[in-house]
This record gives C-alpha cells, structure tokens and sequence, in this order.
C-alpha cells in the first residue's frame, strides 16, 4: 500500500496562495502587478517558466483585462485564476459583475489593502468587500495554513457552485508572514479537484457561434436571472461550502466549521465578531479575559458571501455581540451593519478600527471588547 506523505514547510501568505493554485492545475491564470499580491503572480510564472505547471500564463496590460481574460477562459471550461489588490479590483469591477452573473467559476486572490487617496499599501478590507453585492462568494483567511487551504477549497467551490470565488489574504499581515504550512500530496489534491466539471459542457465551443450578455426579450427574464445568480445561487452555495469543508478535512484532517467557526462560545454571555487575520488577535484577547472570569466567545466569519445568516442570527441568545470591522463606510461598517440588520435580541456595538493599516493588536481587542460588555460604547465606535 502506498504511504502519502504530507509536505510540512514554511511559506508566506501569497506564496501559499501559488503553491495551491499551483496544485490545483489551472488551465489559466491571468496576471497583472500589484502590491502587495505580486509575488503570487511572481511564483506562479516561475512554475509555468520551469515546466512545474502546464497552464497558459497570461501578462496582461491592466486589472480589467486580467478578470476579462480567465472570465473568458472560465466560460470555455478552463479553470481559471487570478489575483488583484486595493485599485487593482477596482479597476476589474466591471468586470467581476459580469463573471459572476454569466456563473463563471473563477477563483481569484484578493490581497487586501487600503483604497486611496492617500496613497496606502496596507491592510484593510474595503477592497474585497466592494464585491458583496456583485454575486461573488468572498472567504477570508486567518492563517497562511488556512490561506493554502482555503485556495484549494476555492476551487473546489467556484466549480461546484459555478459561481466565482475570492480568498481575502490580509495584505502583508498575511500576505507577507512566514508560518509552517502543511501541503497535502498531490494525489489527495487531484481527488479533491476533479478535472473541472466533466459533467457539464463547455459554454464556448470554437466554430459555434453563441452570445452572453446580450439584450434579453424581455426585462422580466433578466430580473428573474439576477435573483437567481446573486440570491438564490448564494443560498445553494453554503451547502457547497459545507460539503468542501468537510471532505477537506476528511482528506487532510483539517476542518474548520464551514461558514463560520466559533471560538470559546458555548458558554459565553458576549460574543465578538469579526473576519480576516485580525482574528487571532482576537482570540488571544477572549483569552485573556476568560483568564480574568469574563464570559466572552468568538464567532470568527470564514465566509462574508454567501452571508452566514442563520449562523449570525444565533447571536441573538448573547447579551452583546462585539463586531469589528476593518473597512468603513458612510454608515459605520459593513459587518457590523449586516450583523445588526439580523439580530433582534443582542446588544450590538460595531467597532471600526484597523483601517489604513493601523496597528491593532490583541491589547486593542482585549481593552474595547471590555469597553463593549462595560456598557462604555454605544452602538458605533471608531478607533484610529
């Protein structure tokens, strides 16, 4: 019998993130610069350049033709990859409404970082999060390990669930961090990741003329398609998710709870709330207070779309649910608005920090959580 022999080694964020594409066997990857997700595309090409993987590697002259090239590709079976940050997913917005409502199964990286003005390289979560309403499904990672793996189930998802799918990567907390990672053998990622849906036929065959896209009969039809490719297509998918999960961890021991995974929160009477790397910090806070007799848990949100509302609206049995959001908008932050809008119950109070790349470590998280069960905050704070 032949022993599988799993490969332990250390790699940063985005090299994770090539290292599991890499695995995967995409067909194409479209690739154009920006800091800080560069060296994914980097080590990508390097793969490719060394005959390591047999993909068409594609340099293209900006951000939108990048997402336009693997849409392309996506809709004519191949599977398909990318990665952008901050600007960069700006610049392909156009485009990303249209691979996801045509359901094409692209997994792209999204390095996150600030938005200008001011110019800003590091983390926060603006950028991702403009593809809430555009039909994606967005998964956040905490470590470079999940980093690895989530890129693996990405796959796996987008072409279950032909929808396109982003891994958010905090740029530089993660992107650019060193951890041991544990890499699956090569043939545990092949029964993972079928070659992509043989099941189902090409959409653009050469020699057969079709159009996508075009002016519909009627408005009723479109209206129809759009409820079904950003709603009823997100609902479909956390099953998918689900499935990806737990088959992962079958295959390589680790699991970590789908959607959501929840931290110290059977017996707690607070709860925080939050996404992306900032999360382990977190949990060292929720830590620490438990060690002083406070009864404060984690839900930590793997998955912002489809969004987890039945696992959110459990909230409702905490006493005040502490959600931090690391992005911003006009009225306060985005989780923290979606979190409130499903509960009826807890307490919410949404604190806003971390933007611009501002440090906020686990002191931060240990002293405003405190501040949040206290009863010192209101329903919206913001910490710079």
């Amino acid at each position: 019998m032949k022993t599988l022999t799993v490969q332990k080694t250390a790699l940063t964020g985005n090299y994770a993130v090539a290292y599991a594409t890499k695995m995967a066997k995409p067909h194409v990857i479209a690739a154009y610069p920006i800091t800080p997700q560069t060296s994914i595309v980097e080590k990508l090409a390097e793969f490719v350049e060394k005959g390591e993987l047999n993909a068409s590697f594609v340099n293209v002259e900006s951000e939108f033709a990048a997402m336009s090239v693997v849409y392309g590709a996506a809709m004519a079976g191949a599977r398909a990859f990318t990665a952008t940050s901050s600007h960069g997913l700006l610049y392909m917005y156009e485009a990303t409404w249209w691979t996801a409502l045509s359901r094409a199964p692209v997994v792209m990286a999204v390095v996150t970082r600030t938005i200008g003005p001011p110019w800003n390289i590091h983390v926060e979560h603006n950028d991702i999060l403009t593809l809430r309403d555009a039909g994606w499904i967005i998964a956040m990672a905490e470590t470079v390990q999940e980093t690895f793996d989530l890129t693996l189930q990405a796959f796996r998802i987008a072409e279950s669930a032909a929808l396109p799918t982003a891994v958010g990567v905090d740029g530089f907390v993660l992107s650019h961090s060193t951890e041991p990672v544990e890499m699956p053998p090569q043939e545990v990622v092949d029964k993972y990741l079928p070659p992509r849906r043989p099941d189902v036929p090409m959409l653009l065959r050469p020699g057969e003329p079709v159009t996508f896209g075009n002016l519909p009969s009627d408005n009723k039809i479109h209206a129809r398609h759009k409820v079904a490719a950003v709603y009823e297509a997100q609902q479909e998918a956390k099953k998918v998710i689900s499935q990806a999960d737990e088959e992962y961890g079958r295959l390589t021991g680790r699991r970590y709870g789908g959607l959501v995974e929840w931290y110290r929160a059977s017996d707690a009477k607070h709860i925080v709330v939050c996404a992306g790397a900032w999360c382990s910090d977190a949990k060292h806070a929720v830590d620490s207070l438990r060690a002083r007799g406070v009864p404060v848990g984690l839900m930590r949100i793997r998955f912002v779309r489809p969004f987890p509302r039945e696992e959110v609206a459990k909230l409702d049995q905490y006493e005040t649910a502490v959600v931090y959001d690391r992005d911003i908008t006009p009225v306060g932050g985005i989780l923290g608005l979606e979190v409130k809008a499903a509960l009826s119950r807890a307490r919410v109070v949404n604190i806003v920090a971390g933007i611009a790349g501002v440090d906020f470590d686990s002191r931060h998280f240990y002293e405003t959580i405190q501040n949040a069960i206290d009863g010192e905050y209101r329903d919206l704070v913001f910490v710079a």
